[in-house]
C-alpha cells in the first residue's frame, strides 16, 4: 500500500511539473512569427519618438479625430464596431495597440509603467499631428488619463469607458506575491492563461455581464497578436505594471481630477463587477462639469456587450457642446 501511494505521489508530483512545462514549450512553439510578417493589412505602421505604434484608421481623413485606447490584453480591432459607427458620423476613428498588446513595437526597455505609457502615447499624438479627443477603455484609461494630465493641450477632450485608473491606489505598499517576482514563474502562468488559446473565452466571460458576447469570432481576433514571438514574454514583463500601483502617476490622485479642465466623459456599464459603477460616480464627482453615461445591461466592455448603446452614447457626447474634436 506504501508503495503504491509513493507511486500515486510521485504521478501528481510529475504531472504538476511537467503541465505547465508543456504549455510554456507550447507558447513557443506557438509564438514563431516575427512581427512584421503578421501585421495585419487593414492597418499601418507609424513611427513615434518612442517606437512604433500600429493603427487602424477609419472615416473621412477630415473628419473630427477620435483616438481609442484599448485595455488589458485586447488590442485596436475590439473597437472596430466603434470606429464603423463613428466613421458613420463623419468622425475620423484612429484605433491604436497600446505595446505590448497588438502589433505596436514592444519596449526594449521593457519599460510598461504608466508614465511611460503615457508618454507613448503622447508621442502617437504628436506623430500625427492632430488634436483628437481621447476615447479610453479599462486599463487603457490609465496612461490615457496620465497623457491628458501632464499635456492637456494635446486633446480635445477625455472619454473614460469603464476605466480602471487606481485612484487612491499610491498609498499602498504593494509588492508582487512570491511566486510572481521571478520572471520565468510569470511565464509560467501566463502560459497558463492568458496566452493560452484554450482560455482565451474563460477569461474574456469572467470580464462581460453579457456572456454570449464572447463569441468564437471575438477570441479568435484576440489571439491573434499571439503569434508573435516573445509575446509570454512581453506580458511577463508587463504584469507588474498591472498588479502594482504606479506611485508616480498623477492619475491615481484626486486633486489631479479636481484640477481637470478638459471636456470629460464618463461611459460605463452598470453590472460591471471589474470597475463598479460606484468608481465612475466617485470620478464625475471630482472632474468638473463631467458627463456619465450609463449603459443598462452592460459590463465592464460596453463597446463588446452592448455596442449599438454604446455607440449612440458615445456619439451623444461627441456631439454635445463642450467636445470639439479638430
Amino acid at each position: 500500500m506504501k508503495r503504491l501511494f509513493r507511486l500515486f505521489f510521485l504521478l501528481v508530483l510529475t504531472c504538476a511539473t511537467v503541465a505547465p512545462l508543456s504549455f510554456r514549450i507550447a507558447a513557443s512553439l506557438r509564438e514563431n512569427q516575427p512581427r512584421e510578417a503578421v501585421i495585419p493589412p487593414e492597418g499601418r505602421l507609424i513611427k513615434t519618438a518612442l517606437g512604433e505604434i500600429y493603427l487602424e484608421e477609419t472615416g473621412p481623413a477630415n473628419g473630427p479625430p477620435v483616438l481609442l485606447a484599448h485595455g488589458t490584453a485586447a488590442w485596436s480591432r475590439l473597437w472596430n464596431a466603434t470606429s464603423r459607427a463613428l466613421a458613420n458620423e463623419g468622425f475620423r476613428a484612429i484605433a491604436f495597440d497600446m505595446p505590448p498588446f497588438g502589433f505596436s513595437e514592444r519596449a526594449t526597455d521593457t519599460d510598461y509603467s504608466r508614465v511611460t505609457q503615457a508618454k507613448r502615447l503622447l508621442a502617437l499624438v504628436d506623430a500625427l499631428e492632430m488634436k483628437p479627443v481621447l476615447v479610453a477603455h479599462s486599463f487603457g484609461a490609465g496612461p490615457a488619463t496620465e497623457a491628458v494630465m501632464r499635456r492637456p493641450e494635446a486633446f480635445a477632450g477625455l472619454v473614460m469607458v469603464d476605466g480602471a485608473v487606481g485612484l487612491g491606489s499610491h498609498n499602498l505598499n504593494a509588492e508582487l506575491p512570491p511566486p510572481l517576482r521571478p520572471l520565468w514563474l510569470r511565464k509560467t502562468v501566463l502560459s497558463l492563461t492568458a496566452t493560452n488559446p484554450l482560455m482565451t473565452t474563460t477569461l474574456l466571460r469572467q470580464l462581460v455581464h453579457r456572456k454570449e458576447a464572447a463569441t468564437p469570432e471575438v477570441a479568435k481576433m484576440l489571439q491573434r497578436p499571439g503569434l508573435i514571438k516573445g509575446s509570454t514574454d512581453a506580458l511577463a514583463r508587463w504584469l507588474p505594471s498591472l498588479l502594482l500601483p504606479p506611485q508616480e502617476a498623477f492619475s491615481t490622485r484626486a486633486n489631479s481630477y479636481q484640477k481637470l479642465t478638459l471636456p470629460t466623459a464618463l461611459i460605463w456599464g452598470q453590472e460591471d463587477t471589474i470597475t463598479p459603477i460606484e468608481q465612475a460616480k466617485t470620478l464625475q464627482s471630482l472632474i468638473p462639469n463631467a458627463q456619465l453615461e450609463v449603459l443598462q445591461g452592460a459590463g465592464h466592455i460596453p463597446h463588446l456587450e452592448a455596442p449599438e448603446a454604446f455607440n449612440q452614447a458615445l456619439i451623444k457626447v461627441l456631439n454635445s457642446g463642450s467636445f470639439v474634436p479638430n
